[in-house]
């Protein structure tokens, strides 16, 4: 496990400016803006309250500090919104809904399997956003804002590769945008890319996780039909047709199946 940390930090380490580079600047404009206010109410007597410091360091140690915090409150919500794992949970969670199997596998190793395969396909877009924004940043050659900006292009550039024109033009149109104002990837805030981007995951699971249902829903009509035929009313279909998925499911090596057609969907 060690191993594999150390071998992934770069990508692991790319989620925090993906995620914590996207709020900061917001963060440190909202102080600006309250000590602006308070120098306005408090006029020649004020009382300064805030953060002293003899150089540069001292606040690029706070502002790091204050990426960390921002992060851990709001990963399981970054992770959901800007990455792969929506469409990798939906579907798996659809994979154990179709064997009838309740809950084998359990919640946790279905979480566990999607974070994973998560960090697998966004690998690529996080050892990017490291290299081209948090590093400089780490060593204060690049501003927060700076940081931002580049930070989120990578992830931008995966979000639009995932998401429908159909959906990016709603939430134009919502939004007020005018007709040609969107001439390239840096014009689309990200206020519209993300709801756009989510829907977008939305339906492709959906369809997969169909596509995923008719060979057992087909199990399932032929084992009832079967049941009938023979006059066997007492006996519960499922307790048959389970046996037959289970059986096909293990021939075709659906979880292999499964988990490669996800990742090669993201290509």
């Amino acid at each position: 496990m060690l191993q594999w940390i150390r071998k992934h930090r770069k990508a692991l380490a790319g989620i925090s400016v993906g995620a914590g580079a996207f709020f900061a600047d917001i963060s440190f404009i909202t102080y600006k803006v309250m000590a602006a206010e308070e120098t306005t109410a408090s006029g020649n007597n004020l009382i300064n309250i805030g953060i002293s410091t003899s150089d540069g360091n001292d606040m690029a140690s706070v502002l790091q500090m204050l990426l960390v915090l921002t992060v851990i409150s709001l990963a399981p919500s970054i992770l959901i919104m800007l990455t792969s794992f929506t469409r990798i949970v939906i579907v798996l969670h659809f994979t154990r809904a179709a064997l009838g199997t309740q809950t084998v596998p359990p919640n946790q190793v279905i979480i566990g399997l999607s974070l994973f395969l998560t960090f697998f396909v966004m690998s690529p877009v996080f050892t990017e956003v490291y290299d081209s924004a948090l590093k400089p940043l780490s060593n204060n050659e690049i501003s927060v804002e700076e940081a931002y900006e580049t930070g989120v292009k990578p992830l931008k550039s995966f979000m639009l590769k995932q998401t429908s024109t159909k959906d990016l033009d709603t939430f134009f149109k919502i939004a007020g945008y005018e007709e040609g104002s969107v001439t390239s990837e840096d014009d689309i805030s990200m206020t519209v890319l993300v709801p756009s981007f989510i829907i977008s995951e939305l339906r492709i699971a959906f369809i997969i996780g169909f596509l995923i249902y008719i060979p057992f829903i087909i199990i399932d009509m032929v084992v009832s039909s079967t049941l009938m035929s023979m006059g066997m009313m007492m006996l519960p279909p499922t307790v048959i047709s389970l046996a037959f998925k289970l059986l096909l499911f293990v021939m075709v090596d659906g979880w292999n199946l499964i988990v490669k057609s996800l990742i090669t969907s993201f290509s």
